[in-house]
């Protein structure tokens, strides 16, 4: 009989560039194998442990849905944290700012690490046993990160007693071939001296040639504790890298690039086998005794804690003391419905709120909205726009918080395409800001909750085709020159299967040995995790410390931190995040209105500008609604600079769509993407658009579906009428259908929207409607997978499109001086911006220092302003430089380049930039003329005395 086992030593591919398999590889060769446990314990890490638990989880369903509960339990998954405890030497100095536990702050009844212990340092693996000792491994691992710079740590043997000696967790010392028995047997006294019944000290054999003293010197180590009446078990383990040895090519391969030299130059640093990969149960029987594997069982046995156990608890401070969460979020909504609807709230949207404060009751996320809420409310009081966007825009209650804008009485809400009873996952708000002010946003959250208490989600940064190329083939030693030919002939997200074809295109013989290794490797590591970046924009804010919920890591951007789950993590466990996204063309927008509200004395002559109260700064609201000019730019293709419809492609539609109404702007942004193209939805819709401007549309065959498609001609173009689709002819209920919608966005990279085919198809033609007719739908669905728009999203967007394109028709002074303001972003550069203004009339006024702000500027012109462009069109100028020159010419006019020169202080690289700029034509002439006189003002220049005159020679 095979003896049980669990795998107590294990790192996967977060464990980044040194583990080799996936964790969800990983839990399912555990269980094929027959293990009890696999506990995944990545290098000061738990970012794999979520993918882990979500194989464990689609194994349990599998096997509840097959009806065979398997004679053995199912395996079960630990969690817990390789740690290479570093050696710290006393007088050492911790860095500033981080929190450490230096050997004066041990707890007096722990023993203090002896000096074999602090100058060797150890390896250890800490498994958590419950719930509170895995927050105190989040805690040890954020410390341990928070001392060294993004990708590293440092561990000191003292920080294992600083939480409350990890008096939940099991801690496992690895024995180290390369530490002295002297070393080896400090480090396993102090461990059983400071951990109890709670250390183990771990043997790991590899069927290497010194696998019989290794042996031999663990068992004199415990010998020798018991005789000093203490207590030690030995455990076997296995230093897992990967699930199957075949793997061991690609463990190799990650160990060059880690060491960033060729596999030919790693020498000893590559593994001396592949027997770091799971082995069965009798080939571990035949390497360890039966009581060192019996002591796995038995410490898996203690550790009970799942990452189900997780309840994220939001921050209580937003709900005033005598007040529960719903009855706040009721009283806000209702007072924002009141400024919405002074009328009175129609009686659909009442209804509709009612709706959805039952399902946001029952899943108790009304402290994430009013957290939203919250921080939307700061954006407002210092005037920084923002528009919540995605699937929040299905909300009547983001819409009263003022947390979207999209109006409910003009839209079809499907609020499950935002909130489900049958999704058990959060919901999503993704909220813009201004670009330029979004910080102002970030500091408010850091201010208001504490750096420990909120973090940045991460991002988890794949292996991409063209990468995997570079990286293998630098690892292999492969000529420079056909690395860099093969990877440039990569693009976007190419498969690695199109790269035998490049490698032909090259000229090269694609069944060369070393050609086809190098192929296999790119395919394998495609989709590898390569290191944790930094979300743009998802905080995640905590009631008490986020660190004991996941570890937090600084990230690579300065004062920023973020925590070690992804986006996809947070919605696997139900943990909520804010996302805080930048958006430029708020900015452009925010921008334009403050030139408008500056020249508003001059719009008295143009009545569609005229406003109830001109005293008032022009706000997004005061924009006129269903304005013909605009619709007429906008089919006429004159829409360069304006969000969203400004591309090639989105100019060569809109000609053929003709916008008349803003509905048509919702269509126009949604239409040109992959998902519609793909479906076969472009021209059937415009066909069926031109029939009605002849007033020849027939009616719908199927009336039942107007509900879904009446507003876009019968042709599906959003994923929400998709969802209702299916829920009206298919029989779906709406939270099957959100789950639709799901596998529908990720069908290219999970395969899983076949599942789906026979329940659409059949239940349309069970309620009567044609095979034909539901296989075009089907078809129709499948081309969503490339990427299809939800409406509440297009929605959003084409607020802002219909905004920013009246501000081009209208006020296209403001217009471009704000584009220029806000740059980079967009399609087009500033010269073509510039080109495109002068076009149409726009009068454009060259940078000159005697006139110039940093900014772009409207000046006086005939009636209308002409835009002066501002000294940040300087290339390579620096902001100070030309602030500096700004306060210079308040105090008087320049007379000439050299006191130009002399009183901003400027060198003679300065000088140059100014010149091509054509920027001294003022003080110098002709741009040719500004370089000559610059050249003969340098010996000048070398004249004046740096120090006190503050010019650089």
């Amino acid at each position: 009989m095979l003896p049980s086992y669990a795998e107590l030593h294990c790192r996967s591919n977060f464990s980044f560039l040194t583990g080799a398999s996936h964790p969800e590889e990983l839990l399912a060769r555990a269980a094929e194998l027959g293990y009890e446990a696999l506990a995944i314990t990545d290098e000061c890490s738990v970012a794999g442990v979520v993918r882990a638990h979500e194989e464990l989880k689609r194994q349990r369903e599998k096997t509840a849905s097959s009806g065979t509960a398997a004679d053995a339990p199912p395996i079960r998954l630990l969690l817990g944290s390789h740690l290479e405890v570093s050696p710290f030497r006393l007088g050492q100095e911790p860095p500033p700012g981080s929190e450490t536990a230096g050997p004066q702050d041990l707890p007096s009844h722990l023993p203090a690490p002896p000096p074999a212990v602090l100058e060797h340092g150890l390896r250890v693996v800490v498994l958590a046993h419950n719930r509170t000792g895995w927050g105190d491994l989040c805690e040890l691992i954020t410390q341990s990160r928070a001392r060294c710079a993004k990708g590293h740590y440092c561990t000191w043997p003292q920080d294992l007693l600083a939480h409350q000696a990890l008096a939940h967790c099991t801690v496992l010392l690895i024995a180290r071939r390369e530490d002295s028995p002297a070393t080896l047997l400090a480090q396993a006294r102090w461990c059983a001296q400071a951990f109890g019944d709670r250390a183990a000290l771990a043997i790991e054999r590899l069927l290497w040639a010194d696998d019989s003293l290794l042996m031999e010197r663990v068992q004199a180590v415990v010998s020798q504790l018991e005789s000093e009446g203490l207590r030690l078990p030995i455990a076997a383990a296995g230093d897992v890298l990967m699930h199957r040895r075949s793997r061991k090519p690609v463990q190799d391969t990650l160990t060059a690039i880690r060491l960033r030299r060729p596999l030919s130059a790693c020498g000893t640093a590559l593994a001396r086998n592949a027997e770091q990969h799971l082995r069965s149960r009798l080939q571990l029987a035949q390497l360890y005794r039966p009581q060192w594997l019996q002591a796995t069982v038995d410490i898996a046995r203690r550790c009970t804690f799942s990452l189900n156990e997780l309840r994220y608890e939001y921050p209580a401070e937003l709900v005033p003391e005598g007040r529960t969460p719903i009855e706040h979020l009721r009283a806000l909504t209702a007072e924002g419905a009141r400024q919405r609807h002074p009328g009175g709230v129609p009686p659909g949207v009442q209804a509709q709120l009612e709706r959805e404060f039952e399902l946001i009751q029952a899943l108790r996320y009304e402290p994430f909205f009013l957290t939203v809420h919250d921080v939307v409310r700061f954006a407002r009081s210092r005037g920084i726009l923002c528009q919540g966007r995605g699937s929040a825009a299905n909300s009547a209650v983001c819409w009263c918080l003022g947390i979207t804008e999209v109006d409910p009485t003009q839209t079809t809400l499907l609020f499950e395409r935002f909130i489900s009873r049958e999704r058990a996952e959060p919901p999503d708000i993704d909220v813009d800001f201004e670009h330029e002010r979004r910080e102002e946003v970030i500091q408010y959250i850091y201010a208001k909750y504490g750096e420990h208490r909120c973090a940045l989600a991460a991002a988890v940064t794949a292996y991409r085709t063209r990468g995997a190329v570079r990286d293998v083939g630098f690892a292999l030693g492969l000529d420079a020159s056909i690395i860099d030919k093969l990877a440039r002939s990569v693009h976007g997200f190419d498969n690695p299967d199109r790269l035998l074809r490049s490698l032909s295109e090259l000229g090269l013989d694609a069944q060369a040995p070393q050609l086809q290794r190098w192929l296999q490797l790119v395919g394998a590591l495609h989709r590898f995790p390569r290191h944790l970046s930094q979300h743009t924009g998802g905080f995640v804010m905590a009631a008490g410390r986020l660190s004991s919920l996941v570890p937090i890591e600084p990230a690579s951007m300065q004062e920023r931190r973020v925590i070690q789950w992804d986006k996809d993590d947070l919605e696997s466990l139900g943990l909520l995040k804010v996302d805080v996204l930048a958006l430029g063309m708020l900015t452009v927008i925010r921008k334009t209105l403050e030139f408008m509200t500056h020249w508003h004395g001059w719009l008295e002559s143009a009545p569609r500008h005229r406003r109830a109260d001109e005293s008032q700064p022009w706000r997004v609201q005061d924009i006129p609604r269903e304005d013909p000019a605009t619709f007429a730019m906008a089919t006429r293709a004159d829409t360069v600079g304006v969000f969203q419809i400004e591309s090639r492609a989105q100019q060569s539609m809109l000609p053929r769509l003709k916008p008349r109404t803003f509905y048509d702007f919702v269509v126009q942004v949604a239409i040109v993407r992959p998902g519609p193209i793909q479906g076969g939805m472009v021209h059937p819709y415009l066909e069926r658009r031109a029939l009605r401007e002849r007033d020849e549309l027939p009616p719908s065959p199927y009336p039942a579906l107007d509900a879904a498609l009446g507003r876009t001609l019968g042709v599906p173009i959003f994923q929400e009428q998709v969802m209702q689709i299916c829920v009206i002819a298919a029989g779906f209920t709406p939270g099957e259908a959100d789950g639709l919608r799901r596998s529908m966005a990720a069908w290219r990279k999970k395969g899983q929207l076949h599942v789906f085919h026979d329940r659409i198809v059949q239940g349309m033609v069970h309620r009567g409607y044609p095979l034909d007719f539901a296989q075009g739908i089907f078809r129709q669905i499948e081309g969503f997978g490339e990427y299809g728009f939800p409406e509440s999203h297009a929605y959003s967007f084409a607020l802002l499109s219909y905004v920013s394109a009246w501000m081009k028709c209208h006020e296209p002074e403001a217009f471009l001086a704000a584009l220029l303001n806000a740059q980079p972003m967009g399609f087009y550069a500033p010269s073509q911006l510039v080109q495109d203004a002068r076009r149409h009339g726009v009068q454009v006024r060259p940078v000159d220092v005697q006139h110039s702000d940093w900014d772009c500027t409207l000046e006086p012109h005939a009636g209308r302003p002409a835009v002066r462009l501002g000294l940040c069109m300087v290339s390579g100028l620096s902001p100070s430089l030309a602030q500096g020159l700004v306060q210079a010419r308040l105090r008087a006019p320049f007379a000439d380049v050299q006191d130009l020169a002399f009183r901003a202080g400027l060198s003679t690289a300065d000088l140059q930039r100014l010149a091509r700029a054509d920027a001294l034509q003022g003080l110098a002439g002709h741009r040719r003329q500004q370089l000559w006189q610059d050249a003969h003002e340098k010996t000048l220049l070398h004249l004046f005395q740096t120090g006190k005159l503050g010019v650089k020679a």
